[in-house]
Parts: structure tokens; C-alpha cells; sequence
């Protein structure tokens, strides 16, 4: 599979791209890598998506924990392989355990999770596959979270939907990670 929007190097972005790329670069993430490096020829759509992923990814309502668990959810959803490189370690480091992330990868339920995390994964599975949440999912989700938290984990289920899309379809290239890929 060829990287259809492969990365540029800083010196070929226009005077807007070289804004857009520098913010990420002084910004939490540090590089400009993954979906980020398609969404440069975008510069201002690149600039919105970033503002919103730093917000979900670093702050959300439900914790970085939860939050890279739908990540996870998401990824496996789209057989996203960047997301997954990306953030199956960093669901382990965050304390998710490396048998729910095999689960996840091989599309199974993962046994023994925490109720909020097995709270997070129905939602995100429901929401996915379903494109709709149960009332009782909906309800456990609500108890333990909170408005906040149920809007933030329906944002990150979209934005890393989004994120997915764009990586798919420019079929971004694969970093370098410590995980596995996605089974097929």
C-alpha cells in the first residue's frame, strides 16, 4: 500500500502549513506525525482537528485511562493501523491491561474489566457498530461519568472516527511501535 499524502518536508509547506505544522510541533504532541501529516495540505482544518484532539486526548472529561481505551475501540472499529500503533501502547502505559488490548485487536470482549472501562468499551462498541447507544449503556455510562464525560466519549468515538476516515483513505503509513498490527 502506497502512502497516498506522504509527509513534506518542512521547507515545501506554504507560509499557512508551516504555521499550522509548527503548532503541533510546540504543542503537546511534539512532531507532526500519523493523521496530522495528511491533514497539512489542510492547514486550517488541520489547525481545528488539532485543537480538538489535544482537548480529548489530554483532558477529556473521562480521564486519559478511559479515553485511549475508546481510542483503542475506535481504532480496531476502522482497522485503523496508525491509531493502533500509536495508542495501543500508551493504553497499556495508562493502565489498561495488555489482555484487554489483545481482545480488543482480536475483536473479542475483554473479560475482567473495571466497570468503568467496561462501561467505556460497550458505549464505544455500541456506538460504533450499532451507531446508536442502549438506554442501559447510555445509563451506566451517565452514572459513572456524568454529562461531560458522555458528550467527551462520544467526541473522541468521532474525532478518532474522523481520524480513521483520513488515514484510511490516504492510507497513511504505519509508525514504528511496540504493538502488534490489527489481525485481519
Amino acid at each position: 500500500m502506497t502512502d497516498r499524502l506522504p509527509p513534506l518536508a518542512f521547507e515545501q509547506l506554504s507560509t499557512e502549513q508551516q504555521t499550522a505544522a509548527q503548532a503541533i510541533i510546540d504543542g503537546p504532541r511534539g512532531a507532526l506525525y500519523g493523521p496530522f501529516v495528511p491533514l497539512i495540505r489542510s492547514p486550517e482544518l488541520m489547525e481545528a482537528a488539532q485543537r480538538l484532539g489535544e482537548y480529548l486526548r489530554y483532558r477529556s472529561a473521562i480521564g486519559t485511562r478511559l479515553s485511549e481505551l475508546a481510542i483503542l475501540v475506535t481504532a480496531r472499529q476502522w482497522d485503523q493501523q496508525v491509531e493502533w500503533a500509536i495508542h495501543a501502547p500508551l493504553a497499556i502505559q495508562n493502565g489498561i491491561a495488555p489482555a484487554a488490548v489483545d481482545a480488543i485487536a482480536e475483536r473479542r470482549m475483554p473479560g475482567g474489566l473495571p466497570p468503568d472501562e467496561q462501561a467505556v468499551h460497550d458505549f464505544c462498541i455500541e456506538l460504533q457498530q450499532h451507531k446508536r447507544v442502549s438506554d442501559a449503556t447510555y445509563a451506566q455510562a451517565l452514572r459513572l461519568f456524568g454529562e461531560h464525560g458522555v458528550v467527551d466519549l462520544m467526541g473522541i468515538n468521532g474525532y478518532y472516527t474522523f481520524l480513521a476516515m483520513v488515514m484510511n483513505g490516504a492510507q497513511t503509513a504505519v509508525p514504528v511501535s511496540t504493538a502488534e498490527p490489527l489481525p485481519d
